[in-house]
């Protein structure tokens, strides 16, 4: 009995000094926060790319109406612009989800037919992360969707009315 004791104690010490698995296990707890930067590091990729995206239309439908006389249909063939990149409104929006309801152009200055600056946003569009871990919480209510609203002002070139 005195023999099977010792040799137990044995045993157990050389368990504890046994090194194999330890990194299993180091990559177990490791893991998860690798993939968790990954992930969040892609969604910051993808909100900064689109919120670029989206301010580089609003530029251009702001230079577009800004060497157009001021008219309801420039209004719209600048959305298009902003939307979908030309005028016609043809092809698919540059941003997934943008409609040309959200775009608002509105002209600032004394003289509405003279207008001095004119801005060009966006309103109302919301993006949605692609790995959007709240919705594991089981409350529909949190989300994180963020709103983008990107606008650009430039100064009329045209002043004289035609």
């Amino acid at each position: 009995m005195l023999k099977g004791m010792i040799k137990g104690r044995f045993a157990a010490r050389r368990f504890a000094r046994d090194e194999r698995g330890t990194q299993l296990v180091e990559l177990a707890v490791v893991l998860p926060v690798l993939l968790v930067l990954f992930g969040a590091t892609a969604e910051f990729g993808r909100f900064f790319y689109t919120y670029q995206t989206l301010a580089k239309a609003t530029r251009t439908g702001a230079r577009f109406l800004t060497i157009k006389p001021p008219t309801t249909a420039n209004d719209e063939e600048a959305q298009n612009m902003v939307v979908y990149g030309n005028p016609e409104g043809t092809g698919d929006p540059v941003v997934a989800g943008l409609t040309p309801g959200m775009v608002r152009v509105v002209r600032e200055g004394a003289n509405p037919a003279l207008p001095d600056h004119v801005t060009v946003s966006i309103e109302g569009y919301a993006y949605e992360p692609l790995f959007n871990l709240v919705r594991f919480s089981g409350d529909s209510r949190n989300t994180l969707r963020i709103n983008v609203d990107p606008s650009t002002k430039m100064r009329m070139f045209i002043t004289i009315p035609s």
